[in-house]
């Protein structure tokens, strides 16, 4: 700025007070305007705490902690997810669920159907003796036919918001004799998840044990059960299965499991959390949950095809059911489907998209002879 020469004294100070004035009101300015723009930018960035109920260091838990730490990129620092193994916050599965609900925890990632107590309809988002047997299937009911906007309804009276399914893998059977059709299974004791397939197998003579992954091995050593399911040949080689039993039971060609074909897993978040988030970021962490879905079963499969080769090596013999085996093992199913189905409201309707599905003609497994008399 210039003052005029020819301007009084009085006049040129005055003039240099306006101007120092003006420097010192825009100073001001723009360090008020960084004093309110610094709690946006600090507030912008959230960073979400979810627990997965797998275990540190398996090839589970390492898949997930990679996926987390890629939201904060996608998002573009919007929103961050801290990923946590089994017990790390929420000690046991019922501290799990407790924790997402009030706030503890912002999500969690576990297997759906550990919430069959809690939520009876869960044993219909997770497969089930006999039930539709390929991921495709699952994905077609949860995003094309209605079944994961009733999921999000249910799960929203608990205040929690369900974001998605993630494909794990199929469950199977490891047995120290072979066992090469269901009147085989007549007089074994084998460890097997509760709920409904316990339940069935129960219909072909077997007694049911329950045990915590951990004490599978132990048991199989020393012989207090025949056999054990537990997840799928990548995992269980890692286990130590073959070196306690010598067989494997899957389903008919194209079919690894008949009890528990496609255990799927999900994205279970605090539904007070998820309302925070614009819609915008909500859609692509829609979107992540799907690709990483995918990924994660086709990484599982992948390490599942390596085991087999192992397993073979280490002496393991497969045998398979047959396609007549899978007739009269739905036929044993039913009956447990309709008996779940009717503990709730929700359960029974989550049913119901499932029963109607299966009874397509695309599908074909059920028919109407098949359900005659169920209610």
């Amino acid at each position: 700025m210039k003052f005029n020469k020819t301007q009084s004294p009085s006049a040129n100070k005055s003039a240099r007070r306006g101007f120092i004035k003006s420097i010192a009101f825009t100073t001001a300015a723009i360090a008020g305007g960084a004093m309110i723009a610094s709690p946006q930018l600090m507030a912008a960035g959230q960073t979400w705490k979810i627990q997965s109920t797998w275990d540190a260091g398996t090839v589970g838990y390492s898949m997930f902690e990679e996926w987390c730490q890629g939201i904060e990129e996608k998002t573009g620092g919007e929103l961050k997810f801290k990923a946590f193994p089994a017990k790390s916050v929420a000690a046991d599965n019922n501290a799990l669920f407790d924790s997402v609900r009030s706030g503890v925890l912002q999500g969690m990632n576990p297997f759906t159907l550990y919430w069959s107590g809690k939520i009876p309809a869960s044993v219909f988002l997770s497969s089930y003796p006999a039930g539709p047997d390929q991921p495709a299937q699952w994905d077609t009911m949860f995003y094309s036919l209605g079944m994961l906007e009733k999921t999000r309804e249910i799960y929203k009276k608990l205040g929690l918001f369900y974001v998605g399914p993630i494909q794990h893998d199929a469950n199977i059977i490891h047995s120290k004799k072979p066992v090469n059709s269901l009147d085989d299974l007549n007089g074994m004791k084998i460890r097997l998840p509760g709920g409904m397939v316990a339940e069935v197998f129960q219909k072909f003579g077997v007694s049911s044990v329950s045990l915590p992954g951990s004490d599978i091995f132990p048991a199989l050593e020393k012989g207090t059960i025949d056999a054990a399911d537990y997840v799928g040949p990548a995992v269980n080689y890692e286990l130590g299965f073959s070196q306690v039993t010598d067989n494997i039971l899957f389903g008919p060609p194209g079919v690894m499991s008949v009890y528990q074909p496609v255990d799927l897993m999900d994205l279970t978040v605090n539904l007070r959390s998820w309302n925070k988030l614009t819609p915008k970021v909500q859609q692509i962490v829609e979107d992540e949950v799907r690709n990483y879905s995918q990924r994660h079963y086709q990484t599982i499969q992948k390490r599942n095809i390596e085991a087999m080769e192992k397993f073979k090596a280490d002496g393991s013999k497969v045998s398979r059911l047959s396609q007549e085996d899978m007739v009269r093992f739905r036929k044993a199913a039913i009956p447990v489907w309709y008996k779940w189905a009717n503990k709730n409201k929700d359960a029974r309707e989550i049913f119901d998209i499932q029963l109607k599905y299966m009874m397509n003609d695309t599908v074909g497994y059920i028919t109407p002879e098949d359900i005659k008399g169920m209610e």
